[in-house]
């Protein structure tokens, strides 16, 4: 199987890398160590010559055989991958291990913030082969739904189409002071603004060269949720055959009067929509208490209940990039990349804990009299989420947001996952 290796206890790099005949200097790298120290606890992506692991859900009438020749595998490959497990007979619904030459296939999009261009550029270099779709996020509108830049983004969009993969128009109902349910409510309400953002929006997609949109409208007022559908219906309309990527607030039940869920209906976004984004992240969120970014189990929930209205082959889930550094008393949260949350454990010379019901990494630290806990993301949580992924046959997966170093995730996708790109992706 592909390996994940958990530091024990008085290990060390060295003994490591013997032990999987793994260079030393390749562990660093795809693990984004600044040295070979370590700690208990730190999960390590050791990239051996094992096979890519599938998931697998078993259904009615299955048996070992067939599944081994439909993964171009064997049984004692299958046996050996799923130890501890009885797989004679198969259960219906039991998710088994299979290590398959026939990699996992699915469609990514990367967000990136503008910011300094010459960085922009080197993110987009060496991140694109990972990347069918890289959404540009720097569109708002005004209160009468006109669609702007905010800065010159014509270097990053060209770059993308360089590297084949498809730059898309990322537009959010963002101001000064954050997401403003006003501006959304106040456009998608007036059938003359809501027209003219749809518009602005098609027409700045083609002028400056995008390959489609991506929208991001958050806490949209409730009584919003119609007008939101139609707006959705025109644009797609509009756009033809330019791809229509829509961001939703995760939800595993429908609330229609809730103010940060109530306005998204999946099933009629799903219509308009050529990929669904379910923001399967954010569970534990700023300013409230010490909890994991995307717990399994709340991502398993959302992707059910998003099953029953959409399509699996146009759902996605949402991947953080990023954790959040907690002081315990005050709920007062720093972002972090989760490279950097990684290698604050390791410089403080702390254990990493693994919270199993939620499969997602953290660790305390004291900085004066301030208890800290980080919650943050590691190959093991990334590798549980590729999972229902793959179980599910969804589309793929977006990240917020690529400027946010996360070299394990990069390397698993580079190695073990077929990336849709180009026109492929349409």
């Amino acid at each position: 199987m592909m390996t994940v290796h958990v530091v024990k206890s008085g290990e060390n790099l060295w003994s490591i890398s013997a032990r999987y005949n793994v260079a030393e200097n390749t562990i660093i790298t795809t693990n984004g160590l600044t040295s070979s120290s370590i700690v208990p606890g730190l999960a390590l992506y050791i990239t051996d010559n094992a096979l890519p692991v599938r998931a697998y859900k078993t259904i009615n009438g299955d048996n070992l055989w067939e599944i081994a020749q439909q993964f171009n595998t064997t049984i004692p490959a299958i046996t050996a991958a799923n130890e501890g497990v009885s797989l004679n007979p198969l259960q219906i619904g039991q998710i088994i291990n299979i290590p398959s030459p026939t990699k996992l296939t699915i469609s990514t999009l990367g967000f990136i913030v503008p910011s300094n261009t010459i960085a922009n550029l080197a993110t987009i270099n060496s991140l694109a082969a990972q990347l069918t779709y890289i959404a540009i996020v720097n569109y708002s509108f005004t209160t009468e739904g006109y669609c702007f830049a905010q800065t010159d983004d014509s270097a990053l969009i060209n770059r993308c189409r360089q590297l084949n993969s498809i730059p898309l128009l990322m537009i959010r109902n963002f101001t000064s002071s954050g997401f403003s349910p006003e501006l959304a409510g106040a456009v998608l309400e007036n059938a003359v603004y809501r027209q003219n953002l749809v518009s602005s929006i098609v027409n700045l997609t083609n002028t400056r060269g995008f390959g489609g949109v991506s929208i991001d409208f958050e806490f949209i007022p409730p009584a919003r949720r119609n007008d939101f559908n139609l707006f959705l219906q025109a644009l797609k309309q509009q756009l033809g055959s330019l791809l229509l990527n829509v961001n939703v607030h995760a939800k595993s039940a429908d609330l229609p009067a809730n103010r940060i869920v109530g306005a998204y209906d999946y099933a009629a976004i799903a219509k308009s929509a050529d990929l669904m984004a379910l923001m399967t992240i954010d569970y534990g969120y700023p300013g409230g208490p010490p909890e994991p970014v995307s717990p399994i189990a709340f991502v398993e929930q959302v992707v059910a209940y998003a099953l029953t209205l959409v399509s699996s082959e146009k759902l996605m889930i949402a991947m953080a990039l990023y954790g959040y550094d907690k002081v315990v008393a005050t709920n007062a949260t720093q972002g972090v990349s989760v490279l950097a949350a990684q290698n604050t454990a390791i410089s403080l010379l702390t254990d990493i804990q693994y919270d199993n019901a939620a499969k997602s990494p953290w660790f305390e630290y004291w900085s004066g009299n301030n208890q800290h806990i980080v919650w943050f993301e590691d190959i093991r949580s990334y590798l549980e989420k590729y999972k229902i992924i793959d179980v599910n046959k969804l589309a793929g997966t977006t990240f917020w947001q690529i400027s946010l170093p996360a070299p394990q995730n990069w390397a698993y996708l580079q190695r073990e996952v077929t990336i849709i790109k180009g026109a492929n992706s349409l």
